[in-house]
């Protein structure tokens, strides 16, 4: 995820609702645009729209508080703490300051105190400082390989068997994020596009590239005007599916095509992330950043909204895999940030079970992209997106060794 992430974690007191019936799986078109509202009645509406998206909740707060709802207030809260969330340090203290008047007990109860911390992964490797900001990995366990991708380094580093890191950067290159491989032919796919916001005046690419690796020419399939891609999804039969996060649209490239088409056009997501399809082929699941989990119709393109009966919050997903009948989400736009599954139900269009697998783990800077192997997720542990502003390091902030991590799926 990107800059939105940031933008959206920033926001803390300005961004909230009342319980609100499921009442269909229809997704609403959002955009840019949708982002603005600030009338109570339109945000409720939203909250309808998507009720299990903590960040419209939490956008309803600012406006109640300035309209003296205090029993709406208190009812955004309480249906917060009935799913985990934990606000900051600053919230925490503010939040009573702002209810004056009610009693502090019924405030105490829906204000977590603290997030459950859940540690159950392992480092199994690290990559050099020099890589920068490492946003998603590919992984070989029996070889013990690993490839990440480096948006600030426009570079692929590879993780040989006797763990020294090479990089390799694909000349011309933009931001280099989503990563996968296509089975068929053996190719290592990376998604390039100018997703960290920085200007330059070279044109880079921006589009899907195989890397030569040495051993031949690169292969690019190149954006449509304007798409920077970021999140890939790659099938065995060379299928992919791309997510741009800043523009809002899908693109997917058929079976030895050479051209990235529109799946979906912006203006029906605000900002699709993390990609995976249904065990059937039939159905594409997209994480929408600000506003839960999408499905896609692959047969029709309709979009639909995965639904559930449960109490939890389907916002913030950036990473997400299929795993059995069970979607992984890394949900780093939530707090407290978690890794949870998602166990569908037998026709895929809703949730019926949850499992938080790691949750506050106290070496985490932000979770971010990774794989799954062998009934494992190998992840990025410290995310370092916070380290860099526009592409440039942040002051006094230099990169750190990125963390890749190995969470059992089998719990």
């Amino acid at each position: 995820m990107k800059l939105l992430r940031h933008l959206a974690l920033g926001i803390v007191l300005t961004l909230g609702a009342p319980v609100f019936a499921n009442e269909g799986a229809e997704w609403r078109a959002v955009d840019a645009e949708t982002g603005k509202i600030r009338d109570i009645a339109e945000l409720e509406q939203l909250a309808r729209d998507f009720p299990d998206s903590g960040s419209v909740r939490l956008r309803l707060l600012q406006p109640y508080l300035e309209a003296g709802e205090i029993e709406k207030v208190m009812a955004t809260l309480e249906w917060l703490y009935d799913r985990g969330y934990v606000f900051g340090e600053v919230p925490q203290r503010q939040i009573p300051k702002l209810l004056e008047g009610v009693d502090p007990g019924r405030i105490a109860e829906r204000l977590r105190a603290e997030a459950e911390v859940i540690e159950a992964s392992k480092v199994i490797a690290t990559t050099p400082a020099e890589a920068g900001l490492v946003e998603s990995l590919l992984i070989d366990l029996d070889g013990n390989r690993i490839a990440a991708t480096s948006v600030t380094g426009r570079a692929v580093w590879g993780m040989a068997p006797d763990g020294n890191w090479m990089p390799f950067a694909p000349e011309g290159a933009d931001n280099l994020s989503g990563i996968g491989f296509e089975g068929g032919s053996g190719r290592l796919w990376v998604a390039s596009g100018n997703i960290d916001g920085s200007e330059r005046d070279d044109a880079r690419f921006s589009g899907l590239i195989s890397p030569g690796m040495g051993r031949g020419e690169d292969l690019r399939i190149a954006a449509p005007e304007g798409v920077r891609p970021s999140d890939i999804h790659v099938l065995h039969d060379g299928t992919m599916f791309a997510s741009d996060p800043m523009g809002g649209g899908i693109y997917i490239r058929n079976p030895g095509g050479e051209t990235l088409e529109t799946l979906i056009a912006p203006g029906t997501l605000r900002s699709p992330q993390g990609l995976a399809t249904s065990e059937d082929g039939s159905k594409l699941y997209v994480s929408d950043y600000r506003y839960g989990l999408a499905i896609v119709d692959l047969e029709t393109r309709e979009v639909s909204r995965l639904t559930t009966d449960l109490s939890i919050i389907l916002d913030g997903v950036d990473g997400l895999w299929r795993y059995g009948n069970e979607l992984i989400a890394v949900q780093n736009g939530t707090s407290p940030m978690r890794i949870s599954a998602f166990e569908l139900s037998e026709d895929g269009l809703s949730i019926i079970g949850h499992r938080v697998l790691e949750q506050a783990h106290p070496e985490w800077t932000e979770p971010l992209g990774g794989a799954i192997a062998k009934d494992t997720l190998v992840y990025i542990g410290n995310g370092q997106w916070d380290r860099f502003v526009v592409g440039e390091p942040a002051q006094g902030k230099p990169a750190l060794p990125t963390q890749i991590r190995r969470l059992p799926l089998q719990q």
